[in-house]
């Protein structure tokens, strides 16, 4: 038993392996690091200017007849004032750079999810598949058996054997063809979650667990205010504001406050003084003008992004509604009267009374009804994905 406990797969649900990718995923790390980046950028523009301290030394020589001669020293120390308008500007712009580099950052988590969410349901969408396909071949080859049964007591022709072992065939080729797509699907989960997860491992959920989702109204009042796009889109806006106001404001004159001490022979001068610039020549045309573009373009795609969400939103939750109508559908009728009207002919072709087309046609019907069924669940299963990656839904957690 203990053995047995040792070697079993370990199992997870979809909030396991968000949960294991975003603390594992090294490219979540690499990405989480451009946020300290932008934090230390922060600090950087908060600093203060360092003081200058210039110091010279040489020798001074008399002209003139009688002139003192000997070490002639200055020490000058200059403290640039970083001024109101500048430094608001400055620390504005950082705060707005590391705001939008944390949304750009929830971008790359919400689609690195939404990856990861697409996989799982497809993996479990390739397990019922196999399932189905496996259900499908022990139910052909026990017809297989009653036919070759009945051409062995000469109740039915060689023909009807011949088309029972290529309806096998079929179904068995369909069964290993869908064992293939389930090892593709698993691998591709395991690239998406990373390392941490085992090559062995089992999934919980099923195909038709997909929760609800909220209003379309309500979809739209979470994405306008949660959406890492448009979270970036106006952090950037900002930013580009900060910095337009920024270069504007480096169009005034820097002011920096100046002490020196001047010694030769003779005298030694203490001075305290202010150092302006002036800008005569350099009125920052240029960068006013870049920064102005800027602005207008962080506006331009902030429109843009926000119309581009609402249309992505309204379709991702039409296509939500149409595929929950057709699981809907499917379950409630559709597949339950194929299978039952693969077992009345089945039933008919014991007693006689059809042929064995009649069943391979029910057979048909039947599979056809299930495979569209899980078509339709992993459609359902995709559109929450797409409106979970437009609300940018944490990992980890359940809804």
């Amino acid at each position: 038993m203990s053995a047995t406990l040792a070697f079993a797969e370990p199992t997870y649900d979809l909030a396991g392996l968000e949960t294991l990718a975003m603390a594992s995923s090294r490219s979540v790390l690499a990405a989480r690091d451009q946020i300290t980046a932008a934090r230390h950028a922060l600090d950087s523009a908060a600093a203060f200017p360092n003081p200058e301290l210039e110091y010279l030394s040489g020798t001074a020589r008399g002209r003139n007849p009688g002139a003192a001669t000997g070490d002639a020293r200055s020490l000058a120390l200059t403290q640039p004032l970083d001024m109101p308008w500048r430094r608001t500007a400055r620390i504005g712009s950082a705060e707005a750079g590391l705001e939008a580099t944390t949304a750009t950052v929830r971008a790359f988590e919400a689609d690195l999810l939404a990856r990861l969410r697409s996989r799982y349901f497809e993996v479990l969408r390739r397990e019922a598949e196999v399932k189905n396909a496996r259900e499908d071949v022990a139910l052909v080859e026990s017809v297989r058996s009653r036919i070759a049964l009945r051409v062995e007591t000469g109740d039915a022709a060689r023909f009807e054997l011949i088309k029972a072992d290529a309806e096998l065939l079929n179904a068995q080729k369909t069964a290993q063809a869908a064992g293939f797509r389930v090892e593709q699907a698993r691998s591709q989960l395991r690239q998406a979650v990373g390392n941490a997860l085992p090559a062995e491992f089992a999934l919980t959920g099923r195909l038709g667990q997909v929760p609800e989702v909220p209003p379309l109204a309500s979809l739209s009042q979470q994405v306008g205010q949660m959406s890492p796009d448009l979270v970036r889109a106006r952090a950037e806006t900002v930013r580009a504001q900060r910095q337009l106001d920024l270069e504007r404001a480096q169009r005034w004159p820097s002011v920096a406050l100046k002490a020196s001490i001047d010694e030769d022979p003779d005298v030694r001068a203490s001075k305290l003084g202010v150092v302006v610039s002036i800008p005569l020549w350099d009125r920052r045309r240029g960068p006013v003008g870049e920064a102005a573009a800027q602005l207008a373009r962080a506006r331009n795609e902030l429109a843009a992004q926000e119309f581009s969400l609402g249309q992505t939103l309204e379709v991702a939750y039409q296509q939500y509604e149409i595929a929950e109508a057709m699981v809907t559908a499917l379950e409630s009728g559709i597949v339950k009267q194929a299978e039952s009207a693969l077992k009345v002919a089945e039933a008919a072709y014991r007693f006689g009374e059809r042929g064995f087309l009649d069943v391979l046609d029910a057979q048909r019907v039947y599979r056809a009804a299930r495979a569209e069924l899980i078509a339709a669940r992993y459609e359902l299963a995709t559109a929450w994905v797409d409106i979970e990656r437009l609300r940018a839904t944490p990992g980890g957690t359940k809804e």
